[in-house]
């Protein structure tokens, strides 16, 4: 991507930036909107799931003669059934069957499905289902995983070119410049932290609906990768891409949690068996179990000089992923490469990092994408370091962030904005320095988290005969407001009003391709896309305008064209020559970032997304419960292309930080079953749990590769929650506790034990 490309010919007053309403906000609101459980399909079958009670079984047998007599049950498929020549499936790694054949590998693996003509009928088939099961002792832990002569998770065959295959581990990733063992520091910070296991807990449970049609199949997905999607069930079934199509509706919440397969494979197959459409809903509590975040455990040394100057980093970090890879060797290698030196100077750097199977629940993505488990020790040893040497922590952060333009990680781009400005700003908001009552404190930290290193956004702009216009783009609007920021793009090269365009998405028989939704990207390579795709529409009115008007010079700015002294819109030039054949203008537009083997994660970042939270908490040592006075988010943005957008990305990035900060976590008993499954028993933030005072700043210098100065801003404001929490809690009690989540027992106990 060019940043002249992106840039030229630009200004931004007008739209650019606004805070225009959410495209599809109202429908959204007032319950309008179709999601994937709306869509009406006949002739459909409904499905649900056959689990098991336990953490991991040896399956005997499953009877399902009972189940198919019950009334309205049309079909039930079991693992011990599916030949050998069915598939296995995964993002990376085709590890993962479709129904658990020999053994369950975590609670909550289905080893059968029913099919019947109603919900209702479906449960009570999936309920009559009877299997034969041994339980089997699991692994649970890092510390089972790693134990010597540890039972294994995976069958060494599925993975046979691993060299850790006889192993727990999945891969190991060393990363690091410079010379730990000989740098000489006068203050060495050494500890451990934990990070919880946690679920994406998206409002719409994973939803799916397959239907068979005469040339291939089609899927319905809230699917935040619908080519990806595609690609997996074409895979799968040993289709052409062209005889599989995804449509996919704006999920209702995904954070990653959407991003691969789960279930459409497995319906996929059975209804091409059985020649029916088939749907299935999952219950909230199955979803908790359909996916979650990596846990992690981290051993960490950090060298200070007197002065406060990093001198090294070297951290061991270890991700529990589960029972299948899913995305985890990309996750732990990304998490831990960005997060091991974060956004600082550091002369020597070392990182371990493993991928930890385990007999739990598969993780998958979530916000941050590996980073706040990694930048979580990372922060808290600069506080650490800060009360050590009796520096200000603000201050230590500054002296140690690169400038401008500094290279600070030897094989990435430059330090590409001014992160101390960031950083003062942050303190500045939450009144750094000021006296605060007893009881109180206040803490601060840095958040970095590397955009796509790698890309392929296509997109489509339609300037129609009467001056409208249709922008085509395979990204997925989670939450984001790609549909409103493409639409604000689109407005301001066009010269149209917001009213006039419309963004389609979610169905890959009409959209062009995009690899994925991911990474904080939308705004910067789809944007890119469909700014070259407008610019490529300007071209073509230009080269209409001379044509038709018969003129020699047409000057060209966004949304008009000067021809023979008169200034004219497009949607003018548009009626003038297609008024009687009618027509349109068709721009198309890309942007890449292409693989790159020399860079130890294939591929440079597009961008840096970098983020500092403040804090302000009251602590009652008595109870350990926290109240939450004052909290801040402050993002190097670039270009906030729709300034109202980034806020409530910021925002709610903030608060989904405050779960995993003081009360998300999976509870699982020696037996491996997760015991607070659902709304009820998993707590997350409601109204009552938020800051009093919620403020989202940003810094804007145009420095990003994005549409007129745009960085991705999506995931940073959950980066740095927990640290500057923890800070926090340590400024107004004196504890210092590095294993989240911060609850009030935690609190507590650290107080008076």
């Amino acid at each position: 991507m060019s940043n002249a490309d992106a840039h030229s010919g630009i200004t931004h007053s007008g739209i650019i930036g606004r805070p225009i309403n959410r495209v599809g906000g109202p429908e959204r609101v007032d319950g309008t909107y179709r999601y994937v459980g709306d869509i009406k399909i006949p002739n459909v079958l409904h499905t649900r799931l056959v689990h098991l009670d336990c953490g991991r079984a040896r399956i005997h047998s499953v009877d399902t003669s009972a189940a198919l007599q019950m009334p309205g049950v049309r079909a039930i498929l079991s693992g011990k059934e599916l030949p050998a020549s069915v598939k296995r499936f995964g993002p990376a790694n085709r590890d993962r069957p479709i129904l658990a054949i020999d053994e369950t590998t975590f609670h909550g693996e289905p080893v059968a499905i029913v099919a019947a003509d109603t919900v209702w009928a479906a449960a009570q088939g999936a309920a009559a289902v009877v299997v034969d099961y041994q339980e089997l002792p699991g692994i649970y832990t890092v510390e089972d995983a790693l134990a010597p002569g540890a039972a294994l998770v995976q069958d060494p065959a599925l993975r046979p070119n691993s060299a850790y295959k006889e192993t727990n581990i999945l891969n190991e990733w060393k990363f690091g410049w410079g010379a730990v063992d000989s740098a000489e520091a006068d203050l060495v910070v050494e500890n451990d932290y934990t990070f919880p296991m946690m679920t994406q807990f998206a409002i719409e449970p994973f939803t799916y609906a397959v239907e068979p049609t005469s040339d291939g199949i089609t899927v319905y997905s809230a699917i935040q990768h619908p080519n990806y999607l595609q690609r997996v069930i074409a895979e799968f079934l040993d289709m052409p891409l062209s005889r599989v199509r995804v449509i996919a509706p704006d999920p209702g919440g995904a954070f990653g949690g959407k991003q691969h397969a789960k279930f459409e494979p497995l319906l996929a197959y059975l209804a091409l068996r059985i020649g029916r459409p088939l749907r299935l809903e999952l219950t909230l509590e199955e979803s908790f179990q359909a996916a979650r975040r990596t846990s992690a455990q981290a051993h960490i040394r950090t060298g200070f000089q007197r002065n406060g100057t990093l001198v090294f980093q070297d951290v061991e970090i270890n991700y529990l992923i589960g029972a299948y890879e899913d995305i985890a060797g990309r996750l732990v290698a990304k998490g831990s490469y960005a997060g091991g030196g974060g956004p600082y100077r550091i002369p020597n750097v070392r990182i371990l990092a493993r991928g930890v199977f385990s007999n739990t629940v598969p993780s998958t993505a979530m916000r941050g994408f590996g980073l706040p488990q990694m930048n979580w020790p990372v922060e808290c040893q600069i506080d650490e370091a800060a009360r050590e040497l009796g520096i200000d922590p603000v201050e230590l952060r500054m002296k140690n962030l690169p400038e401008y333009g500094e290279v600070f990680m030897p094989q990435d781009p430059p330090a590409d904005g001014r992160w101390a400005e960031t950083l003062r700003k942050g303190a500045d908001a939450i009144g750094w320095g000021k006296p605060l009552p007893p009881g109180r404190g206040r803490g601060i930290s840095m958040g970095l988290k590397l955009g796509p290193t790698t890309g392929a956004s296509y997109a489509i702009v339609r300037l129609h005969g009467d001056g409208s216009a249709t922008v085509l783009a395979g990204t997925s609007d989670m939450g984001q407001g790609a549909r409103t920021v493409y639409t604000q793009i689109a407005a301001h090269e066009l010269g149209l009003s917001p009213q006039r365009i419309m963004v389609v998405m979610g169905d890959t028989q009409g959209v062009p391709f995009d690899l994925q939704t991911s990474a904080s990207r939308s705004a910067v390579f789809m944007g890119n896309a469909v700014l070259r795709a407008c610019r490529d529409v300007a071209r073509q009115v230009q080269e209409l305008a001379a044509e038709h008007y018969k003129a020699d010079a047409v000057i060209v700015e966004p949304g008009t064209v000067e021809v023979g002294g008169q200034r004219k819109t497009f949607d003018q030039v548009m009626t003038d020559r297609f008024s009687k054949v009618k027509g349109e203008v068709i721009g198309s537009g890309s942007a890449r970032a292409e693989y790159d083997e020399t860079h130890p994660l294939n591929g440079r970042p597009a961008f840096y997304e970098v983020t500092c939270t403040a804090v302000e908490i009251e602590v009652d040592k008595e109870t350990g419960v926290m109240v939450f006075h004052k909290l801040v988010t402050v993002a190097d943005v670039g270009r906030a292309l729709n300034s109202q957008h980034v806020a409530m990305q910021d925002d709610g990035g903030a608060i989904q930080g405050l779960g995993h900060t003081v009360m998300e976590q999976y509870f699982m008993d020696d037996r491996g079953r997760v015991r607070n499954l659902g709304a009820l028993d998993y707590r997350i933030p409601t109204t009552m749990d938020t800051p009093r005072e919620l403020i989202s700043l940003h810094v804007e210098n145009g420095d990003g590769p994005g549409p007129y100065g745009a960085k991705g801003a999506a995931e940073g404001g959950i980066l740095a929650v927990s640290p500057a929490v923890a800070a926090a809690v340590c400024a107004a009690t004196g504890a210092m506790i590095r294993e989240l989540p911060l609850t009030p027992q935690r609190i507590w106990e650290a107080l008076h034990t």
